[in-house]
Order: C-alpha cells, then sequence, then structure tokens
C-alpha cells in the first residue's frame, strides 16, 4: 500500500457495523476534507478532493481510476475496492458527485472508511 501524504483534514465519521478491508493493495483511496492550514491560503477553506498527493477536481477521478485500474493485474482489475475517506463534515453533495464519477469509470465497489462508534454515543 502506498504511503501517502494527507493534505485534508479528515475526521472520520462513526459506525456500529464495520468491516476490514481484505487485500489492501487493491483499494484506491479517496480523501475528502478542508485542506490543511498551510494549503488554505492556495485552496481555500471549502472540503476539497485529495488523490493520491495532489488536490484534485471531482472532474479528474476518472481518469485516475483508469490509471490506478491499469496499474493492476489484469486478473486482480476486478477486485479493485475505490475507499472515500470524506470528513464526517464533507456535505454530502460532494460524495454524490464522486459517486457519479466513480459509477462513469465503472468503478462499483465502494467503500466509506469510517470509525467505530463507542457505547456512549450509540445508546
Amino acid at each position: 500500500m502506498k504511503e501517502v501524504d494527507l493534505k485534508v483534514q479528515m475526521k472520520a465519521p462513526q459506525a456500529t457495523e464495520l468491516s476490514k478491508l481484505e487485500k489492501k493493495s487493491l483499494v484506491t483511496y479517496i480523501y475528502v476534507g478542508v485542506p490543511m492550514r498551510q494549503y488554505q491560503g492556495r485552496y481555500g477553506t471549502e472540503p476539497r478532493v485529495q488523490l493520491n498527493d495532489q488536490f484534485a477536481s471531482v472532474d479528474d477521478i476518472q481518469s485516475y481510476i483508469v490509471q490506478e485500474r491499469e496499474s493492476l493485474k489484469e486478473n486482480e482489475r476486478p477486485l479493485m475496492t475505490v475507499s472515500i475517506k470524506a470528513d464526517t463534515e464533507c456535505p454530502m453533495g460532494i460524495i454524490t458527485d464522486i459517486k457519479q464519477a466513480l459509477r462513469k469509470a465503472m468503478a462499483l465497489k465502494i467503500s466509506y472508511s469510517a470509525r467505530q462508534m463507542d457505547e456512549m454515543s450509540y445508546n
């Protein structure tokens, strides 16, 4: 799994039913959140998309997915999963736009990163 320098602030939402992703080498990540303080002068304070180590637009997602899929062995390509790691405060409209771009790229296996909800919050 490739290490990425996170350039967006991201606090994952909480969930009660979580499962770990198998074969992390087949997972491609899309990060969504407000740019870190050192990038806010250039990129503002609205939530942004990060693909690998770069800020990107939703329009860049399709070519990014094609590129990531091409880097896999042919027999592994159908097993590729896209994991959306979005900040808990991220507007749902951005997530919807990302999902539509993934659909156009035929990336239909999507997971959402979350952290375990503690029992105090759940009850």
